[in-house]
């Protein structure tokens, strides 16, 4: 009798060894306390308000048609899109939130030996997607106040360089890239290589110098722009992403998309969120007025807090990060701790943001060596 088919002992499927060393992404933590008293997360960045009302109701009429596929063109949110940016349809590209879009961004422009620059700290999940997709990632250090350093990318780039990832507003430090400084950046960069604003966060930001990412890109060819409806608009939990790119790159990110990859539910979501987009604005207002006051208040306390635009705040705390995070869980309030460099707070509701205040208070009196 034939063993041909049997499994060799000890042996498995052969994967590939990159895999087995990639960082882990560490998603925000659910707020929980043991003693039952109010619990907030305030380490996913997201909109601690529920989608509006109009919002929802074409939700629950989208749930009756979940047994069929979605339209994989999403035509329906490209159209609203397109109408919205004032930019052709073609050069709109939707995915599984910007990190799926993100991750067709390197498919499509990096491989095994290419190179891909971005700031650090910037968005975890840059390293991991670029490690995935054989690349080699090129992290640049933050300024020493929290900014890309701009000089220093622009001087990492090689002829290996296929892609270079600018997030503005940056996370987890909140600050934002300028447009005069940007311009300077993109004269250095090649004409061959693509150049991605990541502006998740965009809404968030008041800054009157911040890069314009529509303008920019219509003024470079080798410049996309990458968005989420995951911050501002509330549908973390829906998973709706988006390019806008020069039609030769938007066709290749559509090419490399997961097939039927955004929901129905998701599509339509997102297509009345842009309807409803001057009743989100007032929301969005909200809390950039909430962002403002916990800076103030954290300034007050002594704290050298960066200039955030986005949904956030940043405090370096080095060593004593881990914990700085266990004291607010323990006060109710769970942060996103970045072991060795510091924590990234959410702006949620005021009272979650009160709670965060007031260990921010204890600890700046000296409850931890910072």
């Amino acid at each position: 009798m034939s063993n041909a088919g049997a499994p060799r002992s000890g042996h498995g499927p052969r994967l590939r060894p990159s895999v087995s060393s990639l960082p882990a992404y560490v998603p925000g933590r659910p707020a929980s306390t043991p003693d039952g008293r109010p619990a907030y997360k305030l380490s996913s960045n997201e909109n601690p308000y529920p989608p509006l009302p109009s919002v929802q109701a074409v939700l629950a009429d989208a749930l009756s048609g979940i047994n069929r596929y979605p339209d994989m063109g999403a035509s329906g949110l490209t159209a609203a899109l397109a109408a919205r940016l004032d930019v052709p349809a073609e050069c709109v590209a939707t995915g599984t939130g910007s990190v799926g879009v993100l991750q067709q961004f390197v498919q499509i422009a990096a491989g095994p030996g290419d190179e891909v620059v971005h700031a650090w700290r910037s968005f975890e999940a840059y390293p991991i997607i670029v490690q995935i997709g054989g690349a080699t990632g090129v992290p640049v250090p933050l300024t020493r106040d929290e900014r890309h350093d701009l000089d220093a990318m622009a001087a990492a780039l090689t002829e290996r360089t296929r892609l270079v990832l600018l997030c503005t507003p940056n996370n987890p430090t909140g600050t934002a890239l300028r447009q005069a400084d940007v311009d300077a950046f993109l004269d250095r960069v090649p004409a061959d290589v693509l150049v991605v604003i990541d502006e998740a966060y965009l809404e968030f930001n008041r800054d009157p110098e911040a890069v314009d990412g529509l303008a920019t890109w219509r003024a470079r060819p080798n410049v996309a722009l990458l968005r989420t409806f995951s911050k501002a608009y509330g549908l973390a939990g829906l998973r709706v992403g988006y390019a806008v790119a020069h039609p030769p790159v938007a066709a290749a990110l559509r090419a490399t998309a997961v097939p039927f990859g955004v929901s129905g539910p998701a599509q339509v979501a997102a297509v009345a969120s842009l309807a409803a987009e001057d009743e989100l604005r007032v929301r969005v207002d909200a809390l950039v007025a909430e962002r403002e006051r916990v800076v103030a208040a954290l300034r007050a306390q002594g704290w050298d807090v960066p200039q955030t635009q986005a949904n956030f705040v940043w405090l370096r705390l080095g060593e004593a990060t881990t914990e700085f995070a266990e004291r607010c869980e323990a006060a109710g309030v769970v942060v996103r701790p970045f072991r060795g460099d510091g924590a990234r707070v959410t702006v949620g509701e005021p009272e979650a943001n009160d709670l965060f205040l007031a260990v921010a208070g204890d600890v700046a009196r000296g409850g931890v060596s910072i």
